[in-house]
């Protein structure tokens, strides 16, 4: 039953915020959409203001991912709109509910190219659920709190909403439905009865667990499930915490540098029940993951991911958590536990850590391991760097991991900032490369004003190392716009009134991270790295040296 009352455009967006369960609003903010910030004074929605809008919607992004709520947004017309595209584009593909509002011309203005106005729909469109612009105050509650329902209704994602600026001040008799409530569909008998089917035939049944798990918090129907049937699980790209690591049926992590002996896992099965996950390049090694032998189980809440990169032999449109817990009431099933057992083993000897000499990024990881709570929760940026930490750090706990599956530089930090929002009692610590913290380091600023105690870890080898590695691997020795200056960002911290340590070993990295999980105010420890150290596997070196003699063996050259 909806419920009437005489508001002014502006009024009315805050009016949806709190019917909605909105606690926080991320902005950078514009002259356009001043009347909903005025109205957000008097409400207890905090309001948090960042530096530029591309950190700020990372910070959204984030706070979104751990809050499993959408996040809201605000900037200013198409120059606030398109420095925040980047944590759109995230959002989007990592499946992460955010509503983005953007202050828009006056709407007798639209269309005549007016002051950083710019078309929303056909800027936002590719890359979002639903672009609407509102144009009428009284339709506020309707088409905003559409658009909470469609942020978290399905596969989740952002929304964006224009407002232009005349609409907020206008005042209207608004009617308000109810708040979103969120769809959770489950398999039918006859699709149970299928899984039956195919799991009783099944010699080397797998799991492949992705995002939609940790959306509908099905995990522990998750472990329930490996439990009763002991099928052993892999976590899709960027996925670590849906499963926990140390469990004996986990075995392993299909990201970038999957070790061969767990892609050959993959390989000799001959059931995947992938779960809540969208078969990405990255998850499926560029779509090469699954072969005509597999019997292919697909379950996940949107239609339109079912059967889009690989047919499936049974696809569900269903809610992770209530597939699985439809899976736990199975009849009896047969025993896995060898396969299961044999599967493990090879995991393990993938992830046992090295002790090189030195300091290498294999005793940054240590340390991590040694120090940090097991409910820490760890998040990171893109780069070559995280390729340790997600080979050797053991996520244990749920809902302790964050990272961007569309692989965008700038997010780790920002992203800490987001997480720490919605875990405020939690130790948060990012992980990036010199390159991606460049990027969004201005919101170290935003972390010092709010009293933002995270912790961020900086890997300085004064390039842009993935795109060196690819560079020397299709164009050795051929370098070119990849090398950088060394920036000292201990120093730069302190001058936005972060705590900044510079580390040389791994004892002073204990030390730092110790210190820093009691600290008030936010760290930045800074870790120097050899620019060789460019893989888990190889230096900089080998890979060059491998690539020119791959080109002199194409041209009939004789080696060195």
């Amino acid at each position: 039953m909806s419920e009437r009352r005489r508001q002014s455009g502006a009024a009315a967006i805050v009016e949806v915020f709190k019917r909605e369960g909105v606690r926080h609003v991320f902005c950078v903010p514009g002259e356009s959409y001043l009347p909903v910030l005025d109205e957000l004074i008097d409400s207890e929605i905090e309001v948090v203001s960042g530096r530029q809008e591309g950190g700020v919607a990372f910070i959204a992004e984030a706070y979104g991912k751990c809050t499993n709520r959408a996040s809201v947004v605000m900037a200013t017309r198409g120059v606030g709109g398109a420095n925040a595209t980047i944590g759109v584009h995230t959002a989007f593909q990592d499946s992460t509910p955010m509503i983005l509002l953007l202050g828009q011309v006056d709407s007798k203005f639209l269309g005549r190219e007016g002051f950083q106005e710019v078309d929303m729909e056909a800027f936002f469109g590719p890359i979002s659920k639903w672009v609407v612009e509102i144009t009428d105050a009284e339709r506020v509650p309707e088409l905003l709190q559409r658009a909470f329902r469609i942020a978290q209704s399905g596969r989740p994602g952002p929304v964006v909403v224009s407002l232009p600026e005349n609409m907020l001040k206008v005042e209207r008799e608004m009617s308000y439905g109810p708040s979103h409530l969120k769809a959770t569909p489950a398999p039918s008998k006859e699709e149970s009865r299928r899984i039956e089917e195919i799991l009783s035939k099944a010699e080397r049944p797998l799991i492949l667990a992705g995002g939609g798990i940790k959306r509908s918090e099905a995990e522990n129907e998750l472990l329930r499930f490996v439990d009763l049937a002991r099928i052993p699980v892999m976590s899709a790209f960027r996925r670590h915490d849906v499963f926990p690591n140390d469990h004996p049926f986990y075995v392993g992590h299909l990201g970038l540098g999957t070790p061969k002996e767990l892609l050959d896992i993959v390989e000799e099965a001959d059931t995947i029940l992938a779960i809540g996950t969208r078969l990405s390049e990255v998850t499926t090694q560029d779509y090469t993951l699954i072969h005509p032998h597999h019997s292919l189980v697909h379950v996940d809440i949107c239609d339109d991911s079912i059967g889009k990169v690989y047919a499936p032999t049974v696809g569900i449109q269903a809610d992770a958590k209530e597939a699985l817990r439809c899976f736990c009431t199975l009849g009896a099933l047969p025993n896995w536990h060898n396969w299961a057992y044999r599967s493990r083993l090879a995991y393990e000897r993938t992830t046992k850590l090295k002790d090189p000499p030195g300091f290498k990024n294999e005793h940054v990881i240590q340390a991590l391991i040694d120090v940090l709570p097991k409910d820490a929760v760890i998040t990171n940026d893109a780069g070559n760097f995280a390729g340790w930490l997600h080979r050797y750090y053991p996520f244990t706990k749920k809902n302790t991991y964050v990272g961007p599956t569309s692989g965008a530089m700038g997010y780790g930090m920002p992203a800490a900032i987001g997480a720490k929002y919605a875990y405020p009692e939690r130790t948060v610590v990012s992980l990036s490369g010199d390159g991606g913290f460049m990027m969004t380091c201005q919101e170290i600023e935003t972390a010092v004003r709010y009293n933002i105690p995270i912790i961020a870890l900086v890997f300085n080898n004064a390039m842009y190392g993935t795109i060196r590695m690819h560079q020397e691997i299709h164009f050795p020795t051929r370098v070119t716009a990849t090398d950088l200056s060394y920036v000292r960002f201990d120093a730069l911290a302190r001058s936005l009134g972060a705590n900044g340590i510079y580390v040389h070993s791994v004892d002073e990295l204990k030390y730092a991270l110790s210190k820093a999980m009691y600290q008030n105010q936010p760290t930045v420890i800074e870790i120097p790295m050899n620019k060789e150290q460019i893989t888990v596997t190889r230096t900089l070196t080998e890979l060059k040296e491998a690539a020119v003699q791959r080109l002199r063996n194409e041209k009939g050259e004789p080696g060195e």
